[in-house]
């Protein structure tokens, strides 16, 4: 599927409010960062990105909590967080309007892959912004949190990909991140595998169901 048009569908929620959320789940490795940056890229001025990955709990209290190991799971995210960021992309735009005169900038968290860390304000919300690509494993997932998030967005689609797509994907990622090959490997079955098992779950909650293989996510020729 050409990016131009899944852009233009994305465009298309725009006329409910002004200013709206496309959430984009799916399993880890399936491709969901890539798509959502390259749709906001390809939407250009009036669409902004809004990660879940910068909602990741430090590795501080990761380890205050037992969840060292587990880290990228459901409970290692500050969801409750990331539900008041989205209701506040939502109200700034309703009290301002569609053309964000009198808004503001909202910053955003992202999570930085080098530091093993989430950090501030990396991405932002332009007062202009109409459409709020966000993304994450977890969006439609019927869990506490994750259903207030839910109901924030105009819609939600499920980003997938074969599973072996994903494994090997996972393990390039592991690698990229310092982990050796057995490492990698391990963390992967013991972590991002029942992480995923649990997204798979809420692939009937979503509007629609996208594949990343054989996507042009970067040629935005029409």
């Amino acid at each position: 599927m050409k990016l131009t048009r899944l852009a233009a569908d994305a465009w298309k929620l725009t006329a409910r409010g002004p200013r709206v959320v496309l959430g984009l789940a799916g399993p880890p490795g399936a491709g969901k960062s890539t798509l959502a940056r390259a749709l906001v890229a390809e939407i250009g001025e009036g669409a902004a990105y809004l990660p879940l990955d910068g909602f990741h709990l430090s590795n501080a209290q990761l380890e205050r909590l037992g969840l060292t190991s587990r880290k990228g799971s459901e409970p290692s995210f500050d969801v409750y967080g990331y539900v008041a960021l989205l209701r506040r992309v939502l109200d700034d735009a309703a009290a301002h309007g569609t053309d964000g005169s009198g808004g503001a900038d909202i910053y955003v968290p992202d999570y930085d892959r080098t530091l093993h860390e989430p950090v501030a304000a990396r991405h932002r919300v332009p007062p202009g912004a109409r459409l709020v690509v966000t993304e994450g494993n977890y969006l439609a997932c019927d869990l506490p949190g994750w259903r207030a998030a839910r109901e924030l967005m105009a819609a939600c689609w499920y980003v997938d990909a074969p599973r072996d797509v994903r494994q090997v994907r996972l393990v390039e990622r592991q690698l990229a991140g310092g982990r050796g090959p057995r490492e990698a490997r391990a963390w992967v079955a013991g972590n991002d595998d029942p992480n995923g098992e649990l997204v798979e779950e809420s692939r009937g909650r979503c509007d629609r169901i996208l594949s990343t293989i054989g996507m042009d996510m970067f040629n935005c020729s029409p």
